[in-house]
């Protein structure tokens, strides 16, 4: 509503020529600021215009960012200056539906057969029992070997190896099956809140899509923010876990998760050690390969395990085939209930966006951090991290423009690169985990989820000014 009041008093008050932008235009396009008659514009313009071929005149101003572009048509001049920050109202809805969401139905459609395969051969069931001691003590609400565990436990491990398609069908049946044992079915449960904002907290370790973006910049080491990423984003996840455990009132004092923590943390430095012992090439190959690798891994297994277990299939009157297009099924009934959540989200994130409001609110921000004595480099990487909660397009674009305004290999360019890793696109998963499951009232998941988000900002400074 306050984008929407700022556009309409932006009209009236003359700072806008235009609404339309908002409404019909496209990302990156010049926006009309003005249209007069040809003889109204300076005269160097008007012999320039009347001169080209294209009856238009650019004048470059690299200083502001913004280039003024004069376009001579129907009899009038109109004047262009800046870009769109994002798709207008429109076109966000037409591209929510394919850009976003058949793709995600895909994703969802391909891993949910997966899962069902996982479920009717036992594999889930035998995952959960090895994992329930340690699921009972950070989600004691849950029943012991319960399939959400199994769910849980694919999503987190999704998440880990930079597999964002598979992590968010395994996130879905996860909260679907919490929401299964939810007293109150508009309300988030305590274990639904637990994971959304330990899913929060993104802990990556291998971050392939930032690593793909800055070898595309020609970054001298493409893998060089690998260890700050997984420092920054464990250290939100354990932030995550504290929080929320203390809002539970969960007890923490239990060797079996200390061990299990502990397990972590010693596989994730015997790996980092290994990998830092590679050279460069060799760093970019194991990056680029394990994630993959790991994907397949997880599909030839379910595939093994249910031919092995085939006679489960038959018990139940069905066939591993025909139990992999009932999940796919399953997984594309989710993604058509989740879309009206996504849409409405991606609007009221693009009226934001268009409106410059956030504009407005980036640079009185930056300029109070650059009051208080922080680095410039710092405050010129914030827009990522702002934008981060909100549209993961959004941040990533920022991310690239730094890379390119300051140099891949710049503190500027690798900080922004470490804040778009180790955080979660809050309002997107709370509108997609939530809306699958038509709760109401997500109690204090989003004010728990941006403050690890804050966490990690800072965290990333810290860590990012340690490490570059």
């Amino acid at each position: 509503m306050a984008s929407i009041t700022f556009v309409i008093f932006s009209l009236f008050s003359g700072d806008s020529y235009s609404i339309d932008y908002v409404l019909n235009g496209k990302k990156d396009d010049p926006i009309l600021i003005s249209e007069k008659y040809l003889n109204e514009i300076p005269k160097f313009i008007q012999d320039s215009i009347q001169k080209s071929e294209e009856k238009s005149f650019v004048i470059n101003r690299d200083t502001l960012n913004a280039d003024t572009t004069y376009v001579y048509k129907n009899q009038t001049v109109k004047i262009y200056s800046g870009v769109q920050k994002s798709d207008g109202l429109l076109p966000t809805c037409k591209n929510s539906l394919l850009d976003l969401i058949i793709p995600l139905i895909a994703y969802l459609a391909f891993f949910c057969g997966l899962m069902e395969l996982l479920i009717v051969s036992g594999a889930a069931e035998k995952l959960a029992k090895r994992l329930s001691p340690v699921f009972a003590k950070v989600f004691p609400s849950v029943p012991k070997n319960h399939e959400s565990i199994s769910y849980m436990t694919l999503n987190f491990a999704a998440n880990f190896l930079g597999l964002d398609s598979a992590a968010t069908p395994f996130g879905l049946k996860a909260m679907q099956s919490l929401q299964e044992i939810n007293p109150e079915k508009e309300r988030a449960s305590d274990a639904q809140i637990m994971f959304m904002c330990l899913h929060a907290a993104g802990l990556t370790l291998i971050p392939t899509s930032i690593i793909g973006y800055r070898a595309a910049e020609n970054a001298a080491n493409p893998a060089d923010v690998m260890l700050p990423c997984i420092i920054t984003s464990f250290i939100g996840t354990i932030a995550a876990m504290i929080i929320v455990g203390i809002r539970q009132k969960i007890n923490f004092k239990s060797a079996t998760l200390i061990v299990a923590l502990m397990t972590v943390v010693s596989a994730i430095v015997g790996l980092l050690f290994y990998i830092n012992g590679l050279d460069l090439v060799g760093k970019n190959f194991f990056t680029a390969n394990l994630s993959g690798l790991m994907l397949v891994a997880i599909i030839a297994f379910t595939l093994v395990f249910s031919f092995i277990n085939e006679k489960k299939f038959v018990a139940k009157s069905t066939t591993i085939f025909d139990a992999f297009v009932t999940g796919a099924n399953n997984g594309l009934q989710t993604g058509v209930k989740i879309f009206p959540y996504v849409m409405g989200m991606l609007v009221a994130i693009s009226f934001f966006r268009n409106s410059g409001l956030f504009e407005i609110i980036s640079n009185w921000i930056s300029f109070a951090f650059s009051n208080i004595g922080v680095s410039k480099q710092i405050t010129d990487s914030l827009p990522v991290a702002m934008l981060r909660p909100f549209s993961s397009g959004g941040s990533r674009g920022f991310m690239i423009d730094a890379m390119r305004s300051f140099g891949p290999d710049s503190f500027t360019a690798r900080l922004s690169c470490i804040f778009q890793c180790s955080a979660e696109t809050t309002f997107y998963v709370i509108a997609v985990y939530f809306g699958s499951v038509n709760i109401k009232n997500t109690r204090y998941t989003l004010g728990t989820m941006l403050l690890v988000d804050l966490i990690c900002v800072i965290t990333a400074i810290f860590v990012a000014s340690w490490f570059f």
